[in-house]
C-alpha cells in the first residue's frame, strides 16, 4: 500500500520534469550553434571533360567536315608556297590565316611555318628526324623536339587521358598536345584550380578569428 501511495507522486514529478524541459527547450534556454556556412558548389567547368581545343584526330572521330584543312585548295601542290619577313625579319602572316598568331617559343627561331609543316606536302607534317607525319599524328612531332615532356606525356604524367582507367568498361584515350596547347602559340594559359575537399568543420584559423571578434570575458 506505501508503494502504492507513491505511485501518484512520482507521476507528478515526472510531468512536472518533462513539462520544465519542454518549457526551456520552447523559450531556447540553452540557444542553438551558429549555422553553418554554406558550402558553395564547384563551378561547373571544373567538372567539364572537354578539352580547351578539338585537334585534327578528333574532327576525323567525329566526322566532321575537313575543308579548313584542304591546304590544296588554295597553295599550288607543284611549289611550296612562299614566306614573306618584314624587315625585322619576322613572318608576315597572310590575311588568309590571319587567325594564326606565330609565338612558339621566345627566341624567334620557330618563326618559319616549315619547321613543322612539309613545304613539299602540305598535309603531312616534318619532324626533325625527317619523317612525313598526318596531322592527326602532330603529337609525335611535338615530342621531336620536346623529348622530357613527350616522355611524360606517353607515362601519363603530363596531359590529360579521358575515358576509363578500367579498359573493360570503356577504352582510356589519351589527348594530344594540340588538345590543349595552340601548336602556333603553344604557351598555355592559366586556369583557376578546383577548390579543395570541405572538412565541413570549421577551421581553426576561422575559430581564431572568430574567438579574436568576440568581446572579452576577463
Amino acid at each position: 500500500m506505501h508503494a502504492n501511495n507513491r505511485t501518484p507522486l512520482v507521476l507528478t514529478l515526472l510531468a512536472v520534469v518533462f513539462v520544465g524541459l519542454a518549457a526551456a527547450f520552447y523559450s531556447d534556454s540553452w540557444g542553438y550553434p551558429p549555422p553553418r556556412a554554406a558550402i558553395p558548389l564547384v563551378d561547373k567547368a571544373l567538372l567539364d571533360t572537354a578539352t580547351v581545343r578539338r585537334s585534327y584526330a578528333d574532327l576525323i572521330r567525329a566526322k566532321e567536315d575537313l575543308s579548313d584543312f584542304d591546304c590544296y585548295g588554295c597553295h599550288d601542290k607543284k611549289q611550296p608556297p612562299p614566306l614573306r619577313y618584314d624587315e625585322n625579319q619576322k613572318l608576315i602572316v597572310p590575311p588568309e590565316h590571319s587567325d594564326v598568331v606565330m609565338g612558339h617559343g621566345s627566341h624567334g627561331r620557330n618563326n618559319n611555318c616549315f619547321n613543322c609543316h612539309n613545304e613539299n606536302n602540305l598535309t603531312t607534317l616534318q619532324p626533325r628526324d625527317g619523317r612525313e607525319l598526318k596531322l592527326e599524328n602532330s603529337t609525335q612531332l611535338c615530342g621531336s623536339c620536346h623529348g622530357p615532356t613527350y616522355r611524360d606525356w606517353d607515362s601519363g604524367a603530363h596531359g590529360r587521358t579521358n575515358g576509363y582507367w578500367n579498359t573493360k568498361l570503356g577504352p582510356a584515350l589519351k589527348k594530344d598536345c594540340v588538345n590543349c596547347h595552340n601548336p602556333h602559340s603553344p604557351r598555355f594559359p592559366g586556369r583557376k584550380p578546383a577548390p579543395g575537399p570541405h572538412t565541413l568543420h570549421p577551421s581553426d584559423t576561422a575559430d581564431r578569428a572568430a574567438e579574436a571578434e568576440s568581446p572579452s570575458t576577463h
